[in-house]
């Protein structure tokens, strides 16, 4: 795709990443195939196309307007455009320049700037997030049905094992998992522990920056990625052998802390060295030697729907993975139409465009529930809790099931 960048693009390094990007783009159309928002509105600027051709005219001149603002927000950032895309177009970074080209150019009404500031701090606050989770846990039995399903039942940690390997892993703790569901954490502590690794976390290290990201708040979000550079710093330097983040949401996010900071004189070289450690916990636990993984072996291995969230599959090129391990543990997987498509949680997304997000949700739910499974399973918080309030089956974080402390499964 030709691009004439305006003048004060030109050799920055946002223009320059731009230009590279727009010029992989051959037009095919082959992207819209496999975009959700594209499959509901059937509208071009709905899908990864059409957004491009927007964003190609923003940085060439054009006025970035409501209209623009609405149909970038439609997007998910599921990236499935870019496992489709034949020319490898790296859809997600494009979008994120031009999501705050429209934020510079088109900013906000007062009051939906007020509301997603509100959103952002209470997500951001694990000590406020936690408090108006328990408080809606305790009134939920009151509730309508409607509000119970959106207010998650609480989970228990259980018995958390000591460091004591000398193999060790950092792992993320994050921010609304911890007090959504403790046990995914707990749980791959007791998982990695069994196989001789200890899972340590560094305290003041928080959210993974992807929430600031993907709202535009780009100083805040690399404030963030520094922040926990920082606190891992001292754990890497001390010969820890990876990040394990159980999020898969994050991981991509901490995946990509290399190229976020690649201009920060002060951080660049941590960065990329923190991207290169970070692991989603399959990456790992498929590279272990068989023998250590049979103490994973479930005594009752049930029948399951996986449900692979975007960032794993489309994000991180980790599709298959974990359903070959599950299986391979005796797991037996029921057949899930379209699996690659997205189930409209993708981070914030649920909360800003809720009317796209359950049609999503509903087409999702369908989909897992069509080879009758005993329960669902996934790789992200985010997924677990949005598909949870659309089923009456058990939705869990994968690792949850391989638990030594839980070997009948929750």
């Amino acid at each position: 795709m030709q691009t004439n960048l305006r003048p004060d693009l030109i050799n920055t390094p946002k223009g320059i990443e731009a230009e590279r990007i727009l010029r992989s783009c051959v037009h095919c159309g082959f992207c819209n195939a496999t975009c959700p928002t594209y499959q509901l509105l059937g509208n071009e600027d709905d899908g990864p196309r059409g957004r491009i051709y927007l964003i190609k005219q923003m940085l060439e001149g054009a006025p970035a307007t409501a209209t623009t603002r609405t149909h970038l927000d439609r997007c998910l950032t599921c990236r499935n455009c870019e496992t489709t895309c034949p020319a490898g177009v790296e859809y997600g970074k494009l979008v994120d320049i031009g999501r705050a080209e429209v934020e510079a150019q088109a900013p906000r009404a007062p009051l939906d700037r007020l509301y997603r500031r509100v959103v952002r701090f209470g997500l951001l606050s694990p000590r406020l997030f936690k408090l108006a989770l328990s408080s809606a846990q305790r009134v939920r039995p009151l509730l309508p049905t409607a509000l119970q399903s959106r207010i998650p039942a609480p989970r228990m940690p259980g018995e958390l094992p000591t460091a004591r390997h000398s193999r060790q892993m950092i792992v993320l703790e994050g921010c609304v998992q911890p007090a959504l569901s403790p046990d995914i954490n707990a749980a791959a502590r007791r998982v990695f522990d069994a196989i001789g690794i200890s899972l340590v976390a560094a305290p003041s290290a928080g959210c993974c920056g992807a929430i600031e990201q993907h709202m535009n708040a780009e100083e805040a979000a690399k404030t963030t990625m520094r922040r926990n550079i920082d606190a891992w710093w001292p754990l890497v330097a001390a010969g820890a052998e990876a990040i394990v983040v159980t999020a898969s949401g994050c991981g991509v996010q901490i995946k990509d802390y290399g190229h976020v900071l690649a201009g920060d004189p002060a951080y660049a070289r941590k960065a990329e060295k923190i991207s290169a450690l970070a692991r989603d916990p399959i990456e790992i636990l498929l590279n272990e030697q068989p023998d250590r993984l049979a103490a994973l072996k479930p005594r009752h291995a049930r029948r399951i729907a996986f449900h692979p969230p975007c960032t794993l599959q489309h994000g991180q090129k980790l599709k298959g993975k974990t359903e070959k391990m599950l299986a391979g543990l005796g797991f037996a997987l029921t057949p899930v139409p379209d699996a690659h498509l997205c189930c409209g949680s993708a981070g914030t997304y649920s909360i800003f465009q809720p009317e796209l997000s359950g049609q999503l949700k509903q087409q999702k739910v369908q989909a897992l529930e069509t080879g009758k499974p005993e329960l669902i399973a996934t790789a992200n918080i985010g997924c677990q809790t949005h598909l949870e309030s659309g089923t009456p089956l058990r939705v869990v974080h994968w690792l949850t099931l391989i638990d030594p402390a839980a070997p009948l499964a929750p």
